[in-house]
């Protein structure tokens, strides 16, 4: 299996259960543990950090890209980053389900993205369903959250802190809780004032 054919295969958000495919995760796993070890274990400037995040995540990053170490992931090769987004230390990365942070987000202390879930039936329960995490611009995460796949955040919105994301959070609104609903919606005016 390709990375390509892969990220086909869970784009159409087919699930991981075949031997070829989980050949191919322990494969890509092992290369994203050893990228995440080698940024995670040693002092490096934010150049090169940012080095490392783009091998890790096989596409060049923004140079206003930041990223306060450690960071882990177990596949690092569905994730995309757009211009001027800060990960603040600690954060939990399952993209092999694809994990899209717009311009300008924000992302607090150990937050939790995680774009793969298990069936339900015990028979089937090692097999998994992946389907994408999208933040649109100016996303601000909160500190120990999660957010679970298939999420979509719109933009200028935002996660309290320690919150689960369950389902999609409409642009300019403020969530929090377990699970996270609607504490207020932020007025245009607010936003770019």
């Amino acid at each position: 299996m390709t990375l390509e054919s892969f990220l086909e295969h869970v784009n159409q958000r087919k699930p991981l259960n075949t031997p070829e495919i989980f050949q191919f995760l322990n494969e890509m796993n092992d290369e994203a543990r050893r990228i995440t070890a080698e940024l995670n274990n040693a002092y490096h400037n934010m150049d090169e950090i940012r080095e490392l995040f783009s091998r890790l995540s096989g596409k060049p990053v923004d140079p206003s890209f930041r990223i306060f170490p450690p960071f882990y992931t177990d596949f690092g090769k569905n994730i995309h980053v757009g211009k001027n987004v800060f990960i603040n230390a600690c954060c939990h990365f399952q993209d092999q389900g694809g994990i899209t942070l717009g311009d300008d987000c924000l992302i607090g202390h150990n937050v939790v993205f995680a774009t793969l879930n298990h069936f339900i039936e015990p028979a089937e329960r090692a097999s998994m369903h992946p389907a994408p995490i999208v933040l649109g611009k100016k996303v601000w995460v909160g500190s120990n959250s999660t957010i679970l796949q298939g999420v979509t955040i719109g933009d200028n919105s935002i996660i309290a802190a320690g919150s689960v994301v369950t389902k999609d959070v409409p642009a300019n609104t403020i969530v929090g809780g377990v699970p996270a609903r609607i504490l207020r919606h932020l007025d245009v005016k607010e936003i770019e004032g």
